[in-house]
């Protein structure tokens, strides 16, 4: 696969990331750990470099799987996680105090069995410590040895400009894709100019623009979909117009829709790298492919001419967890 260099950082990835969290957390039960670690291997094998986890995700599991997959090829990796909530329990609220900071770490590097984390992102701005205090503690990690680069998820724009005047941010990582694409106007230009790279995670709208997703289908109990407003019966049927066109698109690409989706958004930026997840292996040989999509000028206009006549329906997160982001 292809190289990407994330920002002015070096930090040099995959052009398509494996986002990991599926495997264990947020969308139905976990996969079991066998089958789990065999994805990990093949992706590797497949040309993935860049691999994304974090301690909420489980919480720890998926960092103890990724670190058993990869300890034998930990050296041909970039491996990232993150910091940020209670005890690494989403619903116990955000914890980005230094002390947890560093006790988050300390934990991580053990399940995911290395000397130095990757690239180390705080999971949601904390509104009751300072971001500089945060940006200062992965600073002194940094320093320590123990992280080679800092990232946000889901920050905003004061948020990151504060963060990088403390600590260079090699990345950013938030939603982004062809039905949510409020990124381009809030985030994008204050990651341009001081070279911030761009990781967009639910690159297919958390399986929705894979054409696999009708009003029809069931989620898990357990799975996280089942509270997103953009999800709900109504607004599937609704969005359904949204996947009719990049279908349409696709079938003249001989691609698929995920390919398609993943094509545009690498067409976007050269320092963008999205990091699709999946548990299914031929959905993993699939996304491969799109990094070998070239879109041209006129393919990208078409796409945007036929995505501009149709509004996409429905919150992409309950109001919650919306209070969480952009800050």
């Amino acid at each position: 696969m292809q190289k990407r260099t994330l920002g002015r950082t070096g930090l040099e990835v995959s052009a398509l990331g494996l986002g990991c969290m599926g495997l264990s957390y947020g969308y139905g039960p976990a996969t079991e750990r066998g089958n789990a670690i065999a994805l990990i291997r093949h992706a590797l094998d497949l040309g993935f470099t860049f691999f994304d986890t974090a301690e909420a995700y489980g919480p720890c599991l998926n960092e103890e799987v990724l670190g058993e997959a990869l300890q034998p090829v930990r050296e041909q990796v970039v491996i990232a996680t993150k910091f940020g909530f209670a005890g690494g329990e989403v619903a116990k609220g955000l914890d980005s105090r230094p002390e947890n900071i560093r006790a988050v770490t300390e934990a991580a590097l053990k399940r995911l069995r290395t000397d130095q984390i990757d690239l180390l992102y705080q999971h949601r701005v904390d509104p009751n410590v300072p971001m500089e205090d945060v940006a200062g503690t992965v600073k002194d990690l940094i320093i320590e040895g123990k992280v080679r680069h800092f990232g946000l998820s889901e920050a905003g724009a004061d948020s990151i400009r504060r963060a990088h005047a403390v600590q260079p941010v090699a990345a950013l990582q938030s939603e982004y894709s062809l039905w949510w694409r409020e990124p381009e106007t809030t985030v994008m230009p204050v990651l341009e100019e001081p070279g911030i790279g761009f990781v967009p995670f639910s690159p297919l709208g958390k399986g929705f623009l894979t054409g696999a997703i009708t009003a029809d289908t069931q989620f898990a109990a357990d799975d996280f979909r089942n509270v997103v407003p953009r999800f709900a019966v109504d607004m599937r049927r609704a969005n359904q117009t949204l996947v009719d066109a990049i279908s349409h698109i696709a079938a003249g690409k001989q691609a698929t829709p995920a390919q398609i989706a993943l094509a545009w958004l690498l067409a976007q930026k050269p320092w963008i790298v999205p990091i699709p997840g999946t548990t299914k292996r031929h959905r993993l040989e699939g996304n491969i492919a799109a990094a070998h999509i070239q879109l041209t000028a006129s393919d990208l206009t078409t796409i945007n001419t036929a995505l501009s006549a149709i509004e996409v329906q429905g919150a992409r997160y309950p109001q919650h967890l919306q209070q969480r982001v952009g800050r």
